[in-house]
């Protein structure tokens, strides 16, 4: 149910920031700002609190848009977002906000774990592969090590998993044997 909402918030601001040509610089305020929000408990505690009134959560939220020197859209989004008691659902509404924007530019982002760090050339060449997997998108690779792998890479792309690692391989190996 969630999900929906925040969805629905995401489809509401990218119509409304492509109507006016402003879909990657929201995309950039709206990541700062859920960013923020992430990393400001007591600011989430205050706007999650069903005592204050929709007036000081979207003032309060407006303030702190100003203080990001974000533009007018998305002040407005955060201020209508804090009255609605939804600021906790912010770094949600992000990331459907980014898949929007990602879909309409024929971007998809994968969240990558690898063993080591990867070169440019890795990078580019995984990103390659993961390319002609999604159908030629271009895909964005989000990279994390993982020590716990023992080689290769594990890439997710929303639902579809991509494992390339050592981990699998040898998991799959050991499944084959075991059926004969």
């Amino acid at each position: 149910m969630a999900e929906r909402v925040d969805r629905s918030y995401a489809k509401a601001l990218f119509a409304l920031a492509q109507e006016r040509g402003q879909a990657d610089t929201v995309l950039r305020e709206l990541a700062a700002a859920a960013d923020l929000f992430a990393r400001e408990p007591e600011l989430r505690a205050f706007l999650s609190r069903p005592w204050v009134t929709t007036t000081v959560k979207r003032d309060a939220a407006a303030e702190v848009a100003a203080r990001l020197e974000v533009a007018p859209l998305t002040r407005d989004f955060l201020a209508r977002v804090a009255a609605h008691g939804r600021a906790e659902r912010l770094p949600s509404i992000a990331a459907a906000y980014r898949e929007l924007v990602d879909d309409a530019a024929g971007r998809v982002s994968a969240r990558v774990r690898t063993a080591t760090p990867l070169t440019a050339d890795e990078r580019a060449a995984l990103a390659g592969r993961l390319s002609r997997v999604t159908g030629g998108k271009q895909v964005v690779l989000e990279e994390a090590v993982d020590g716990a792998l023992l080689g290769g890479f594990v890439a997710e792309i929303g639902s579809l998993l991509v494992d390339g690692s050592l981990d699998g391989q040898l998991a799959r190996l050991r499944e084959r044997l075991v059926k004969g």
